[in-house]
C-alpha cells in the first residue's frame, strides 16, 4: 500500500493534480489514494474483456472503455478507475475535458488480493448508488472466476456465478454475452503478490 498526505484536499485540487500526473490515484471524501501498474494476468483478461465487449456492441450505441477512463459516482464523490465501464446513449462527463464518466451502464473490476474486499464492499457500495448502473461484474484473476451482479426493479440485485471454462454468462441490459473461454484466453494463473496496490479507503 501506498501512504498519502494525512490532511484533505478538495476534488478541484484532486482533478488539477490528476490531470497533470503520470500514474492514476482515486479520490474519495478529501483523499488521495495511489494506484500501481498490473501483471500480466490482469492485463490480458482486461484486454479480452474490452475485445469481447467491442466486438459485440461496435453495432450498438454503446461505448467500451479501458481503465483509463475516470468514473465520478456523484452521490458520494469517489473519482475512481474501473478495469472496463461501458455507457450506452450519451456518455455524461463531469465538464468538458471529457474524462470523467458519471453515467456507466456496467462496470468490470479484475480482482486481486489488494482490491478485493474493497471492490466487493466499499467500492460497490458506492457504485449501487449509480442511477445508471445495470450490472457489476468481478472477475478473478488467479482461476476461473466471474462474478455479475444485475440490478432488478425497486434496487434489489440479482447474483450469478461462473466457474467452469465453458460457461457463458448473459449481461442482458447491454445484450452481450460473456465466454469464459475468451475472457481467460492466453492467461496462466501463477502464484505470487496481488498485482495492483493501493492505499484503500477504510470501510467506516
Amino acid at each position: 500500500m501506498t501512504a498519502q498526505p494525512r490532511h484533505s484536499i478538495s476534488e478541484e485540487e484532486y482533478l488539477t493534480f490528476e490531470r497533470t500526473s503520470a500514474t492514476k490515484h482515486e479520490y474519495y471524501n478529501g483523499r488521495v489514494y495511489a494506484m500501481t501498474g498490473a501483471k500480466e494476468p490482469h492485463n490480458l483478461i482486461a484486454g479480452n474483456l474490452v475485445a469481447a465487449f467491442h466486438s459485440q456492441l461496435r453495432r450498438k450505441p454503446c461505448r467500451v472503455y479501458a481503465s483509463d477512463m475516470r468514473v465520478r459516482v456523484v452521490k458520494t464523490g469517489l473519482n475512481t478507475y474501473p478495469d472496463i465501464t461501458i455507457v450506452c446513449g450519451q456518455p455524461q462527463f463531469t465538464d468538458n475535458v471529457r474524462d470523467t464518466i458519471t453515467n456507466p451502464i456496467v462496470i468490470v473490476e479484475v480482482l486481486s488480493a489488494s482490491t478485493e474486499r474493497y471492490d466487493r464492499g466499499m467500492k460497490f457500495e458506492n457504485y449501487r448508488t449509480i442511477d445508471t448502473l445495470r450490472d457489476y461484474i468481478l472477475v478473478a484473476q488467479d482461476h476461473h472466476h466471474v462474478e455479475h451482479f444485475a440490478r432488478q426493479e425497486r434496487g434489489l440485485w440479482i447474483f450469478q456465478e461462473a466457474v467452469d471454462i465453458s460457461a457463458v454468462m448473459h449481461i442482458q441490459s447491454i445484450e452481450c454475452m460473456l465466454k469464459l473461454e475468451e475472457l481467460y484466453e492466453k492467461v496462466d494463473f501463477e502464484e505470487g503478490p496481488s498485482d495492483i496496490t493501493r492505499e484503500i479507503p477504510p470501510e467506516a
